[in-house]
């Protein structure tokens, strides 16, 4: 996994301008910390930052193609191919000859053959851009899902782009400027595909391809989701699902350093856990590494919420010894929470802050932490996404509601002011202007509009393909950034196999009787998952979400950080904030005010004032 830039200008002589080039790229240092190059020709300029994974020598970056002495194309690419051996041996009957073992190269080559149509080819994860030097053309690609981040920004004479919004904002004609639409992302939690946090800047849509030439810019999209009969029986589902998951993972264990899965001992990590120690030891491999993140006292002082009924570390635990794993436990103190530096760590690693609060500063540190033992991790994200795993949606008034579930499902916490999700602190006078109530009405009747849909489903049918392609369109784009980001702040590469995209457009057009053939959530991955594949205490665990600190001393440490902002008036956050309810929060010692969804509301307030002060943000409101 790696970190990708570059800039196309016609009117410009970029040799010229290689200084840029190389400023763009160093700040995707931690993308990448095992080697940087950059390329540079009259009109384009690419940068590369590498994270080794595949053929450590071989695949240095960015990396030409080369004929009788001369340059034909040139990439930087970061992602994982992993049909890239099947690919290699078409392109060598094709009568291509490699000089690495690395996918790199099979992506170069793939685009000397096919163009831009080798994006159809490739399966994985993947974001990349090729320099053609015989027609003076710039081809971007991300994969279909969108797993992998590409930013750009479309210039009077060209392009630039990178992996992260840092990478553009390096360049001295991009200034960071944020106006109520990119705020209405910033705060959304049903992300707008394409849409960037900074003005003047998007990012290339989930399985589409842009081409740049000196007649403009043209998108064209490669793959999407589709309705399709499904004819398979019940059982014949399960049997497939599972086939496919073997397949998937089996393939995604390929590296040539160490890697592990992050073991949560939920039912989605433990079925990749599983499938990967089944895999390895049918290859006649090493023990699957597993590692497990908590909190100090977190299993021992459990207390249930309304999202979580058990801990996670006894059936980490218990999964590991079924599987006989190479198993560590990672744990957390609240004083690595509590750290600044990590808090603000999770805002510059995702160029924004979030709601979510010590959710995404404990994932950053167990990611960090990950690193310490693996440069590769397998997740079982994006399994809820795929087979229906939320609580919302087998709730019949979240489900009936006009509105994205998750949304309406906000509304019922403590702390949500407002109906918002970490808006709780701020002013009126912003709101009114965000109009977040406005901004979700719309974008749910647009994913309705775009939904894929079979002949002749009923109403409830109809209705639940809505719901599970809205999560899709929706919710996944945010999960996925969010994962690739805080875990390429550690130089740590993520996988996550439930996003195979035969996997997702398979169970898509399942009918959602199979979803919940039994009565429960996410009936066809446990009734693939059986067989004793994992312990029954896991299999029939119920969904328990990304486990947050109880700890109250968290809470007074955010109280006292808010405290600070508030009393020095040149924090930038303070025109925006209720500053009245800012002081309540503050003063507040009720039991509520360690609930997580209150805490959210300070950790944005504070996310939101160092973003500002650090990216120098310019507000047109």
């Amino acid at each position: 996994m790696c970190g990708i830039t570059g800039w196309v200008d016609y009117a410009r002589d970029l040799r010229r301008e290689k200084a840029t080039v190389e400023a763009m790229n160093n700040t995707l240092g931690l993308r990448g910390p095992d080697a940087r190059g950059v390329w540079v020709g009259p009109h384009a300029g690419l940068g590369h930052t590498r994270n080794s994974i595949i053929d450590l020598a071989g695949g240095i970056q960015p990396m030409a193609a080369e004929e009788d002495g001369r340059t034909l194309a040139v990439l930087t690419y970061s992602g994982e191919v992993y049909n890239f051996k099947q690919l290699r041996s078409e392109l060598e009957s094709r009568g291509h000859r490699f000089r690495t073992r690395s996918d790199t190269e099979v992506v170069l080559r793939s685009y000397l053959e096919w163009g831009a149509d080798c994006a159809e080819r490739l399966e994985g994860m993947f974001a990349f851009g090729v320099w053609d030097l015989r027609t003076e053309e710039l081809l971007l690609v991300r994969d279909r899902l969108g797993i992998k981040p590409l930013f750009y920004s479309v210039r009077p004479d060209g392009v630039l782009f990178g992996s992260e919004p840092k990478a553009l904002l390096a360049h001295p004609d991009i200034e960071p400027v944020v106006g109520v639409p990119e705020l209405q992302e910033l705060f959304s939690t049903a992300k707008t595909p394409g849409q960037a946090v900074f003005r003047d800047m998007r990012e290339l849509l989930p399985g589409h391809t842009m081409t740049v030439s000196r007649s403009g810019v043209r998108e064209r999209r490669y793959w999407a989701l589709e309705a399709r009969p499904h004819t398979d029986g019940l059982d014949a589902t399960v049997g497939h699902i599972r086939s496919l998951l073997e397949e998937i993972v089996t393939r995604e264990l390929v590296a040539d350093v160490p890697l592990c899965t992050t073991l949560s001992g939920g039912i989605d990590s433990s079925v990749v856990t599983s499938l990967a120690a089944k895999a390895r030891e049918e290859a006649g491999d090493e023990a699957v590494r597993t590692i497990t993140a908590t909190f100090v006292g977190y299993s021992e002082n459990f207390r249930p919420d309304d999202q979580r009924d058990t801990p996670d570390a006894p059936y980490a635990a218990e999964l590991a010894r079924h599987v006989g794993a190479d198993h560590t436990d990672i744990v957390l103190g609240t004083a690595d929470l509590i750290s600044t530096r990590a808090r603000e760590a999770a805002v510059l690693a995702q160029d924004m802050p979030t709601m979510l609060g010590d959710m995404d500063t404990s994932l950053y540190l167990m990611l960090r932490a990950t690193r310490e033992h693996s440069t590769v991790a397998l997740t079982g994200e994006t399994a809820d996404e795929i087979f229906g795993g939320f609580k919302w949606l087998h709730d019949s008034e979240l489900v009936a509601a006009d509105n994205f579930p998750w949304i309406e499902a906000e509304k019922r916490q403590e702390g949500s002011r407002g109906g918002g999700l970490g808006r709780g602190l701020f002013g009126r006078g912003l709101l009114d202007k965000l109009d977040m109530p406005g901004y979700y009405a719309d974008a749910f009747a647009q994913t309705r509009a775009l939904t894929p849909h079979q002949e002749n489903e009923d109403p409830h049918e109809h209705r639940m393909r809505e719901l599970c392609f809205s999560h899709l369109n929706r919710w996944l784009p945010m999960l996925l950034d969010r994962g690739d980001r805080l875990a390429m702040a550690s130089s740590l590469e993520t996988r996550v196999p439930f996003c195979d995209h035969r996997l997702v457009e398979y169970v898509y057009n399942t009918p959602w009787s199979f979803k919940t053939f039994d009565g429960r959530e996410k009936s066809l991955l446990r009734a693939a998952a059986g067989g004793g594949l994992v312990p029954k205490s896991v299999l029939e665990r119920p969904k328990s979400p990304y486990p947050v600190t109880q700890d109250p001393a968290y809470t007074r440490a955010l109280h006292d950080a808010m405290a600070a902002v508030l009393a020095d008036p040149n924090s930038p956050v303070l025109p925006l904030l209720d500053v009245e309810a800012a002081r309540k929060a503050v003063a507040d010692q009720s039991p509520t005010a360690h609930e997580w969804h209150s805490r959210s509301n300070l950790e944005m307030a504070l996310g939101f004032d160092f973003w500002l002060r650090h990216y120098g943000i310019t507000l047109d409101l």
